[in-house]
């Protein structure tokens, strides 16, 4: 493994455990301390550490190794998990991915920042001492600590042999004798070589080296192993401890160490205690076994996968085109089989890109619980739907939206626990979490149990910044809209959260460019929802291929409810209103030609595509149904990027172009103009009267 790869890996790793780290903390805060989540927590700091040293990242070993004694003390049962001690933790994981990024020339240290770890520092050495003193003067050490579970200081020899591939799988041997280095007190070391071949056939990426180290601390014989954790695989290790008594010589322990170079083996006399190999003798395979399991890919290899699985879509469709021209039943069998086995790979290939949203989530723990302090509201953050799987590409691009939705339901949404208290409701506020599938997207709910919008003042706000005049005769949902428009915001003071008219109207252009849409739903006094729908992959989407004057363009199949015709006789209104009776419902519709201005001539045949997207549907009236199609998505690019009813393009097996249609714009677009023609009929109405 090359070292930019190995560090990748690192920075990869140490992400997720601080994650896991801090998740395990929060749970912790909230009453659910268990033996298993303090192990977790220190198996966390305990891994980052190993980690880093064998990057020789010195800085951040040393303030995780002070880290990593406070949790040990929580758990021996030394030090319990008191609120303030959580703080403390999280804060110094905070700081221990600044010190990672650090490490990885991501960040650059000031004055403030090493001032910030002096105090963590010297907080974890006071907690530590604190706990000593109480304990001392209680007495209580004895019924929370028993005696025999102390660590006392001792000395102890390790005899570890590196295995030949070591250097070949990117390892250092130098690495874990450092790091051990920072566990205690290595007061001798004497290296050895063995099985070296002669010159001739010495392969210099086959190493031969062992150690027999003499370490003096505060140690035991699983906390000396744990140094050679991430070689466990690659090498023998025989941990032994001195004896009390030889303990005091040190020319006995010289002495026993030089016999014990000569026999190649580690004495284990009078008193000693020899701890199982560890590696290849213990259970190594095991643990192969089971991280066989998984396999770490980066993202741009699978990004790549799917632009050649999409260009394969691509030649597949011009090769059935081709086949149906030559008539051969063969060539079209053959052809109809390949494509069947390029959608299984296409679906495969996309199900590797597919991660469970809880993960994004669950990173709104910290948010919520540093804001809610911070604005003096006591508010539990619930999530559900966290299984709900959506493209990689899509979680990462939604994650800053999720941000500005969720600070903004904590510092203007959620009341304080006074007004909560005294409008009848509960001190503690709720933020909900909630993901599901719906039609072929995913839809993603940030609600509040909060005082809800106040039309009248966002009305009042925009008619103040001229946003609309004062005669405008705008619906709820309409007013809900105008949150969304840039520099708007109806705070009336700005906190460090909050308040400038800066962060909503990017959340909406973010989630366009995703081809995505968010609506608002909100009651006052009870709280407000913002619902945002996403496409499950920004890569290929089954798609169903219709004709407008004589081009193609794509609607999402997923949205495609039924295909009719339309027959003017279904037309409401002798054809002046653009809506249909569909079963004794009403069916707003867009005339496609009409919308895209196409000059040439209808056929005799007009047919209409029934859509359904957010719980609404309309119609798409057009001139030909060509079938089913598998879609590539293309960009259109910054130039078209505001062009309304249409998504992106594709490439069709001939070569040409088709559009990609914006069901959601449409079908807003239909609803709206159906609205304005029924307002328009009832002021004639009106009028004449």
């Amino acid at each position: 493994m090359k070292l930019d790869d190995a560090l990748a890996t690192f920075a990869e790793e140490a992400r997720e455990l601080l994650e896991d780290m801090e998740r395990h903390l929060l749970a912790m805060e909230t009453g659910s301390t268990d033996d298993e989540a303090i192990n977790a927590v220190f198996r966390a700091a305990h891994t980052i550490k190993g980690s880093g040293g064998l990057f020789g990242f010195d800085m951040l070993v040393g303030f995780t190794h002070h880290v990593e004694s406070l949790i040990d003390l929580m758990r021996d049962g030394i030090c319990p998990a008191t609120p303030s001690l959580i703080s403390l933790l999280l804060r110094c994981g905070d700081h221990m991915a600044f010190l990672m990024s650090e490490a990885l020339g991501r960040g650059t240290r000031l004055a403030a920042d090493a001032a910030r770890e002096a105090d963590l520092v010297h907080a974890l050495e006071q907690a530590m001492g604190k706990i000593s003193d109480t304990q001392t003067l209680v007495g209580e050490a004895p019924e929370i600590q028993p005696p025999a579970m102390i660590r006392q200081p001792g000395r102890w020899t390790v005899d570890v042999q590196f295995g030949p591939e070591v250097f070949r799988n990117g390892l250092d041997p130098l690495s874990f004798i450092r790091y051990l280095g920072t566990l205690g007190d290595i007061v001798a070391i004497t290296p050895r070589l063995t099985d070296v071949p002669e010159l001739e056939s010495f392969d210099a990426e086959v190493c031969h080296l062992g150690f027999l180290i003499r370490i003096e601390g505060l140690l035991d014989e699983a906390r000396i192993a744990s140094a050679f954790e991430f070689v466990q695989d690659d090498c023998v290790l025989v941990i032994t401890a001195a004896a009390p008594a030889a303990a005091n010589h040190e020319d006995a322990l010289c002495m026993e160490m030089d016999e014990a170079l000569a026999g190649d083996v580690l004495p284990a006399s009078a008193g000693q205690a020899s701890a199982p190999a560890r590696g290849k003798g213990a259970g190594g395979k095991e643990n192969k076994g089971a991280e066989s399991r998984f396999l770490r890919v980066e993202a741009d290899k699978l990004d790549h996968l799917i632009n050649l699985i999409g260009e394969l879509v691509i030649a597949g469709a011009s090769c059935n085109l081709i086949a149906g021209r030559m008539r051969s039943a063969e060539m079209v069998e053959a052809t109809s089989a390949v494509g069947t086995l390029v959608e299984s790979i296409r679906d495969t290939a996309l199900n590797l890109r597919m991660v469970q949203i809880g993960a994004t989530f669950n990173r709104f723990q910290r948010v919520v619980r540093d804001l809610s302090q911070e604005l003096g509201k006591d508010i539990e953050l619930r999530i559900s739907g966290a299984d709900t799987e959506l493209d990689k590409s899509v979680v990462e691009k939604i994650a800053d939206p999720l941000m500005h939705l969720v600070r903004n339901a904590l510092d203007h949404g959620i009341e304080s626990p006074d007004k909560r208290l005294a409008a009848g409701k509960p001190a503690v506020g709720t933020l909900q979490l909630h993901a599901y599938h719906e039609s072929g997207s995913i839809v993603i709910e940030v609600g509040d149990d909060g005082g809800g919008l106040n039309v009248e003042r966002i009305r009042n706000k925009a008619i103040e910044r001229g946003l609309i005049s004062e005669s405008a005769q705008l619906s709820e949902r309409d007013i809900h809209k105008l949150i969304f428009e840039p520099g708007f915001s109806t705070a009336e003071a700005i906190t460090n959260v909050s308040g400038r008219g800066v962060g909503m109207d990017v959340v909406r252009r973010n989630i366009e460019q995703l081809r995505g849409t968010i609506e608002v739903e909100s009651a006052v006094g009870l709280g407000s929802t913002m619902r945002i729908r996403l496409p499950l992959t920004l890569a290929i989407i089954d798609g169903f291929l219709v004709g407008v004057g004589g081009d193609a363009y794509v609607v999402p199949l997923s949205m495609v409810v039924e295909c009719l015709e339309l027959r003017p006789e279904n037309i409401e209104g002798n054809g002046s209103r653009n809506y249909v009776n569909l079963r004794g419902e009403v069916l707003p519709f867009v005339r496609l030609r009409s919308l895209f201005e196409k000059s040439s001539q209808p056929g005799r045949r007009e047919n209409i595509v029934v859509v359904r997207y957010a719980g609404r549907s309309a119609g798409l009236v057009v001139d030909e149904l060509l079938g089913d199609f598998q879609t590539v998505i293309k960009p259109l690019g910054r130039l078209f990027g505001a062009v309304r009813g249409i998504s992106g393009s594709t490439i069709l097996g001939s070569g040409e172009v088709a559009l990609i249609l914006d069901v959601a714009s449409l079908i807003q677009l239909a609803a709206d103009r159906e609205t304005n023609q029924s307002d328009a009929a009832q002021q004639n109405g009106l009028s004449r009267a």
